[in-house]
């Protein structure tokens, strides 16, 4: 019975970053419409993706109305670590229907540790939508999963994420950034610092 619980967990997911409380230097992590990648390259020495996972899997219960799916179905997923000189700073899941295809997401097959925001904001193509806001407690599915990377500090109760749909010839997909707390001392620590 638990188990099944984890699926039917749904964040409160809203429009503006006012609503989960953020510190002013992290809504400026969460409301910024730039890419992520290029300000993470811009705030350490050595930028990488790690790909965790990238396949089928179920989507969650607070992202198939996302992606136009009538329910909870198969979906294919990534999940990866944005890592700042090591440092895990961003958990990111992205999810598309199944029937997307190369015709729509020529790339994201061959993805393997190079990063998703660099092909999407680098492609005329692509449309992002407005950014959603949501503080993920403890039981939520994703946080579930950074538990158990070990990300948590026994301190947090909730993370902070943001999440927005692209859509390429007429297919959607969606994209939750989940912002650990190694961002914060990124963002007061590491500024100005460029990439060589």
């Amino acid at each position: 019975m638990q188990h099944k619980t984890v699926f039917t967990v749904a964040a409160n997911w809203h429009t503006h970053v006012n609503h989960v409380q953020a510190s002013p230097k992290m809504a400026d992590w969460l409301s910024n419409r730039d890419s992520l990648t290029e300000r993470l390259v811009a705030h350490s020495q050595q930028f990488r993706v790690q790909r965790l996972y990238q396949g089928r899997a179920r989507c969650l219960q607070d992202e198939f109305m996302e992606i136009d799916l009538p329910r909870v179905q198969q979906v294919v997923e990534r999940e990866v670590l944005l890592r700042c000189d090591e440092v895990p700073v961003v958990y990111a899941h992205t999810v598309l229907p199944l029937h997307a295809n190369a015709y729509q997401w020529p790339l994201f097959a061959s993805l393997g540790n190079r990063s998703l925001g660099t092909t999407l904001f680098s492609d005329p193509l692509v449309q992002r939508g407005p950014l959603q806001y949501a503080r993920l407690r403890p039981e939520h599915p994703l946080m579930r999963r950074i538990a158990r990377l070990a990300l948590l500090e026994l301190s947090e109760s909730y993370l902070l994420a943001r999440r927005s749909v692209f859509t390429r010839r007429g297919s959607k997909l969606l994209v939750t950034e989940v912002f650990l707390p190694a961002l914060s001392a990124l963002s007061l620590n590491a500024v100005g610092v460029t990439a060589e």
